[in-house]
């Protein structure tokens, strides 16, 4: 069986649209805008604001997932089989 990662693969327009934009973010955006995000839940619970800190805690996994998805796209080097 071929592995997931080295097998050659075909990307679609949206695929490569995306990544061709989250590919000139700096990695570190997402890392700190979590950290950002945590502090903003962090205050908001400690001012009594319980809602609002839950709704803005829970940001802060996706902006760590997309901040893996950049760091991959460039890493394993976004559109290299298309040149």
């Amino acid at each position: 069986m071929e592995d997931i990662l080295t097998s050659p693969k075909k990307e679609g327009r949206v695929t490569k649209a995306i990544e061709s934009q989250t590919a000139k973010l700096p990695s570190d955006l997402f890392l700190w805008s979590a950290i950002g995000v945590a502090g903003v839940s962090l205050t908001l619970r400690i001012i009594g604001r319980k809602h609002e800190a839950l709704h803005a805690g829970q940001l802060v996994a996706p902006l760590l997932i997309l901040g893996l998805y950049n760091k991959l796209v460039k890493v394993q080097g976004h559109g290299q089989d298309d040149r």
